[in-house]
């Protein structure tokens, strides 16, 4: 009998309707994708997009600018990809979304590769325009590979014409948008501290500075009350009044805590908080002194200068708010300088901000080092002191022009002068702690040279805060603006709300100048709107180097004289320093209207950019577009997190550069590196199967992970694309649809449709991703694929049973294409290209729009959970059936549905196609038992498709009528 069977299987094999088609099972991407890119750039793919959606909602997602400076790492495909999936959905559902891409090429890191690349000789005969020439070389050759590489993502956009920071015309925009602060009073000089890189020799922004653990010398350093105890004993009447006998003809000192010794010798006043109760404790080491101290924290101080903490708090005097109020203006003695040259020096006075969280609830202020110190300083009429040139090395005569100076600094660096002014602090007994006592902190580092910063002094460009409201209305601002994740809004809120004012302007040369001069006669500034304006106009035509090869006379307008005392352009000294990169990338919604081909950028949908962006770009757009055109650029923001490797260590470019430069072993590997080995979709697969808001991680192994359900897909597709070999959508459709199954099936597929396009537009990439895998593996592969297999193999090439099989799997299959496209962009193309098309498809995926749900409900799904939750029952009851070397298809079962009968008795006519068996019966209602009974089929096997039956056809006699049937219609 086997030899027999063995013939007829032979026999019959070609009449069935095997798979077949030319799509590969292997993707091959590492080769295959570079030949979609071409074939999308010879094709004009984009830019065939953008015409047939011409006359479509718009909705336009600006791209934060990166850096163009290496190669692009984990954290640039993260955000590209990102990007390329949220247009490419919003363009397939409908919308006309154009995507200029965008670059940073202004800045210090640019500045200092080509100051490396050029010998110290040659640069010091170099001019400022061939510099800035070498600058601008260096970022387009990086803008070039950069572009290669997004375009390598599968990104589409508009590469031909991106948009770059040193554009003439967007340094046009940039000077226009000074001009738009400076008209409304914004723009202002001043002279205060700020964030300083002393090795990078510029002013910081907000957003350029990153906090690392440092260790920082730690002291507690005493301030004598001058006066405290000679002539009366007392500083004055009101305290004398107050006075506890104990400290009758002792002396007082205010003792203060610092990490950064090196601004003492700055100090001009010592802050208390005219809220908190104070104690008078006595010096462990002199017993004619006693410290004051805020009460709260007189412990913490007497431990830590090594006294008997139970003894002082027992002996502590009291001394209320009321009675400190009677020392404001009290003068102390100063540790570094020997007499004070100006009356309000060295004096104490009292403010809201001091803590009483750590300390000792006196505030060293030295009003050139810091922002409180600085409001200070202006409400007591102290300047803005801080003896550090760019380098931060101490300048010549330290302390001298505020009083003879106890000790010479000069040249000295801050990290030098520390242990010089702490050996100074113990030597003449200021010091009350051990001078070897440190803390590990968290302090403020540059995020380009990753050295921590000093606040200095220096006169700088400003936009004002709080001029005529701006703060309130970028705050208000955030409030109409949708944040995604939530939280996003309340963080870049309390930056707002609690940031100092602007500061614009850079020591540097590699960017757009401030357009600003200033009278060498008169000294007087010259801001003027119209003039900048005028040189916007330059800037568009020349760029921004025009500011240095220009004379002032060819810069400004005619006329232009000094506003303060008309001296023409002969005596008008142009500004040396160039604007914040930060303020250039967020005018880059303005340089986008500003171009006579984007029309379409007039109104911003959407900002996506990292969670860091909330103090970087997202910060500094809005406050460009507010004080520009008087509200937020955008409508939405939406976050991604940081990349992490497999141990939750995020991914630091810098970190593993310098871990490689020291010779030590990392797992990086580089990005272009794994694309040129498995190409990009996997990573295109990563991105999209991750809940993005949150931190996510990278590694080989999650790739590996991907990569299987990536071979499901395309085993799925390949087996569809097999059986619609030949199906044409043209002639079949719904209508053709009868089946409950089939029904069943096209109607969890609109529910699969209608739920992944919600997810798109609510941006939940990892829903889609899930949807789709529910989609692909267990409707269309485990269920419908298994059940209609016999159909699609067995029937009649033209049975309508096998067309409808066929309709149902076209548009899973086209539904699967075009929803999957977004993400998997090259595999969708791949899919689509093998698709039977129907009328008017065009020849890409991504020329498609999503399909439309035809039902959101489906009414037959209460019926298919009780037949699927039968059929999982009924396939566990044939597992001993199949072990004993049987088939499902010899099977004959047996249900005992009790509740679930009128379901099962309504669907009877596709049980035994659903279940995979030969046939199903349904006992009687007094028939007890098991609820399924499995016996082999008692019947013939049909030689061809495998089923068994209780009778064979006539001729051929050794298969089934149906199979018969389609024997004879091949043979027609």
């Amino acid at each position: 009998m086997s030899g027999e069977g063995s013939a007829s299987k032979s026999r019959y094999k070609d009449s069935v309707n095997l798979p077949d088609t030319a799509f590969p099972m292997r993707g091959d991407l590492a080769k295959r994708e570079p030949e979609i890119l071409a074939e999308w750039t010879s094709q004009g793919l984009y830019a065939r997009i953008q015409e047939a959606r011409k006359d479509a909602p718009l909705f336009v997602l600006h791209d934060g600018p990166p850096y163009s400076n290496g190669h692009i790492h984990y954290g640039h495909i993260l955000n590209k990809i990102l990007k390329d999936i949220v247009v490419k959905s919003r363009t397939m559902s409908g919308f006309r979304t154009p995507f200029v891409p965008g670059w940073d090429t202004h800045g210090l890191p640019i500045e200092l590769a080509v100051e490396r690349e050029i010998p110290p000789g040659k640069r010091a005969a170099m001019s400022p325009a061939e510099i800035r020439g070498a600058c601008r070389e260096y970022a387009l050759k990086h803008v070039a590979i950069q572009r290669t590489e997004f375009q390598r993502l599968g990104v589409l956009g508009d590469w031909e014409h991106p948009y770059l920071t040193l554009d003439p015309t967007y340094e046009g925009a940039i000077a226009r948008a000074l001009a738009k602060f400076t008209r409304n009073g914004y723009l202002y000089r001043g002279h205060k501290p700020v964030s300083w890189c002393p090795r990078d020799k510029t002013a910081l922004a907000e957003a350029e500075i990153e906090y690392a653990d440092k260790t920082s010398p730690s002291v507690y350093v005493r301030f004598p009350l001058v006066g405290s105890a000679s002539g009366s004993g007392m500083i004055n009447d009101a305290w004398r009044a107050t006075l506890d006998p104990r400290l009758e003809g002792k002396r007082l000192a205010l003792v203060i805590w610092t990490t950064t010794p090196w601004t003492l010798p700055a100090n001009l006043a010592i802050v208390a908080n005219p809220r908190f109760t104070y104690v008078a404790i006595p010096n462990p080491r002199d017993a004619g002194e006693w410290l004051l101290v805020a009460k709260a924290l007189a412990e913490s101080v007497v431990t830590a200068i090594k006294g008997d903490a139970a003894a002082a708090l027992r002996d502590a005097i009291e001394i209320t708010p009321a009675q400190m109020a009677t020392l404001e203006g009290a003068r102390y003695e100063h540790p570094f300088i020997t007499t004070p040259v100006r009356d309000v020096d060295y004096r104490l006075w009292f403010a809201d901000y001091v803590e009483d969280t750590a300390g000792t609830g006196l505030v060293h202020t030295a009003p050139g080092h810091g922002a409180d110190d600085y409001r200070t300083g202006v409400a007591h009429d102290l300047p803005p002191y801080a003896p550090l040139d760019d380098t931060g090395r101490y300048t010549a005569g330290v302390g001298l022009d505020r009083g003879p100076a106890r000790i010479d600094l000069t040249g000295k660096s801050t990290d030098e002068a520390n242990p010089i002014i702490v050996g100074h602090l113990t030597s003449t007994g200021y010091l009350l702690n051990p001078p070897t006592d440190s803390i590990r902190h968290s302090y403020a580092h540059c995020w380009r040279c990753k050295g921590p910063i000093i606040y200095r002094a220096t006169p700088q460009w400003f936009i004002a805060m709080d001029h005529e409201g701006f703060r309130t209305r970028a705050l208000e601002q955030i409030r109409d603006t949708d944040w995604v994740p939530a939280w996003g809004e309340d963080r870049i809120y309390a930056m707002i709300a609690n940031r100092p004012d602007w500061v614009l302007s850079r020591q540097r040369l590699w960017g757009t100048p401030i357009p600003v001069f200033y009278c060498t006669g008169c000294k007087a500034e010259h801001a003027n709107a119209d003039t900048m304006e005028h040189i916007a106009a330059i800037f568009d035509r020349e760029g921004a180097d025009a500011w240095w090869t220009r004379t002032v006379a060819e810069l400004v307008p005619p006329g232009t004289t000094c506003g303060s005392c008309g001296a023409g352009p002969d005596k008008l000294e142009r500004e040396k320093d160039i604007v914040d990169v930060w303020f250039e990338s967020g005018v880059s919604w303005l340089a986008m209207q500003s171009r006579e081909d984007r029309a379409d950028y007039q109104n911003i949908d959407l900002y996506l950019e990292g969670s860091d962006q909330h103090r970087g770009w997202f910060h500094s757009s809005l406050l460009a577009s507010l004080g520009v055109q008087g509200r937020a650029p955008y409508k939405e923001v939406i976050t991604h997190g940081f990349v992490l490797d497999e141990n939750g260590i995020p991914y630091s470019k810098s970190a593993i550069a310098k871990a490689k430069a020291e010779g030590k072993k990392t797992t990086y590997i580089e990005p272009e590196t794994v694309i040129a080995k498995g190409g990009t979709e996997l990573f295109r697969l990563w991105v999209g199967s991750t809940e993005f808001r949150n931190d996510i991680t990278y590694s080989q192994t999650i790739l590996d992970g991907l990569a299987e359900w990536y071979r499901k897909l395309r085993n799925t597709a390949k087996f569809l694309l097999g059986t619609l070999k030949d199906f044409d959508p043209n002639k079949h459709g719904r209508a053709d649809v009868t089946l409950a199954t089939d029904r069943y099936v096209l109607a969890r597929l609109d529910e699969a449709v209608a739920q992944i396009r919600a997810a798109y537009d609510k941006y939940e990439l990892h829903v889609v991703h899930r949807l789709l895998v529910e989609l692909v593996t267990v409707d269309v592969s485990a269920l419908y694929s298994d059940v209609a297999k016999d159909r699609l193999y067995s029937d009649a090439v033209d049975s309508p049973a096998r067309r409808a099989a066929q309709v149902v799997l076209y548009e899973c299959l086209r539904a699967i294409a075009t929803l999957a496209a977004p993400i998997l962009c090259f595999t969708a193309e791949d899919i689509w290209r093998y698709m039977p098309k129907r009328a008017g498809d065009p020849d890409s995926v991504h020329l498609v729009e999503f399909p439309t749900p035809a039902t959101t409900t489906n009414p037959l799904g209460a019926d298919f959970a009780v037949l699927l939750a039968w059929r999982e029952r009924v396939t566990k009851t044939l597992e001993p059936f199949r072990a004993a070397k049987h088939k499902s298809v010899d099977a004959a079962i047996v249900v005992r549905p009790g509740p679930d009968r009128a379901v099962l008795e309504r669907h009877a006519a596709e049980l035994a196609d659903l279940f995979i068996v030969s046939s199903v019966t349904l006992a009687p209602e007094s028939d007890a038992g098991d609820p399924v009974t499995v016996t082999e089929h008692a019947g013939l096997r049909c030689e061809r498709c495998w089923k068994r039956y209780d009778h064979l056809a006539a001729e051929p006699n050794d298969v089934c009528e149906r199979c018969a049937d389609a024997l004879r219609a091949l043979k027609a």
